[in-house]
């Protein structure tokens, strides 16, 4: 029996453009809900995880803001993933900004000896508070992942590193600094820049990626940041980079994890509907969500 379960995290702590919380009612005002019951036994919406009208802090020592609250909820989010997982279901979470990834990470790699990343996203997220030029957490929650970090986000569930730097793939990318460049280059993170993408194709990149986790991993997490694609195709993000990956490519990229079937847990996150079109970037996530599914046209 495939079942699914969707868990809102309505975050907005991880940055400072507000409108990000909004994220999982406008997913599912675009309808996820519907369209994912073609597609699973059983399709269980939890509702989101509350995170109030905390007030932004500035941590003294790390200059990281709303370090506390971030740590607190991401655990409570770790805890709800890690049930999920328990009780036989694909765990599907609806962002909020990418700093509940540090949260879904720690749920879902209890379940994983070698659990593999899958990095779709303009930007690195693996800036520490060291190398962060804003103090955004949103941009560190790669990094918190692999054990690098304040010590209250790395050891959420009482264990690090949550995944390890060779088990990572960064699709997208074209926004990385200095500090990520040169942590890409001393651990050996697999990455496919929009070069690759454009010079290789979407199915290479796609190919090679799914060969290169199956060898290594016992598991999938797919974190996919809506401003990986081109804001003409997805408006309603926060950190939008012109140059990006197109909506028909990513629906291939989507087609491709399916029929590969490794993907074990998924997260979409950085919709924000304050920032969109008539909410065009809930329904591409939406949309790309069937894709990963099995949606097929025939």
């Amino acid at each position: 029996m495939r079942k699914l379960s969707i868990i809102g995290m309505p975050m907005d702590l991880g940055q400072m453009r507000r409108g990000v919380d909004m994220g999982p009612s406008a997913i599912r005002y675009a309808g996820v809900n519907e369209r994912l019951q073609t597609l699973f036994d059983e399709v269980k919406d939890l509702g989101d995880i509350a995170i109030g009208r905390p007030e932004v802090r500035v941590d003294k020592e790390s200059n990281l803001r709303n370090l506390d609250l971030i740590a607190e909820k991401t655990a409570k989010l770790a805890e709800k993933v890690d049930e999920v997982i328990q009780s036989g279901s694909f765990p599907l979470v609806l962002g909020g900004d990418h700093s509940i990834a540090i949260g879904t990470l720690a749920g879902v790699s209890r379940h994983y000896q070698n659990l593999g990343v899958i990095w779709y996203d303009a930007h690195g997220d693996l800036n520490t508070a060291e190398t962060s030029p804003s103090g955004n957490i949103h941009g560190m929650p790669l990094a918190v992942s692999i054990g690098l970090g304040h010590p209250l986000l790395t050891n959420i569930g009482g264990f690090q590193p949550k995944v390890k730097p060779e088990n990572i793939v960064l699709i997208g990318a074209r926004s990385l600094d200095e500090g990520e460049r040169a942590l890409i280059k001393e651990k050996g993170i697999r990455v496919y820049t929009m070069h690759e993408i454009d010079r290789l194709g979407m199915t290479k990149v796609m190919e090679e990626t799914i060969q290169y986790l199956k060898e290594r991993t016992d598991g999938v997490h797919l974190s996919l940041d809506l401003d990986g694609l081109d804001p003409t195709d997805a408006p309603g993000v926060g950190t939008p980079v012109n140059g990006g990956i197109s909506y028909r490519e990513s629906h291939l990229a989507m087609e491709m994890l399916a029929e590969s079937d490794i993907v074990t847990s998924a997260e979409f996150v950085e919709v924000n509907p304050i920032l969109d079109e008539k909410n065009k970037t809930a329904s591409v996530a939406v949309a790309l969500m069937g894709s990963l599914f099995g949606e097929k046209l025939l």
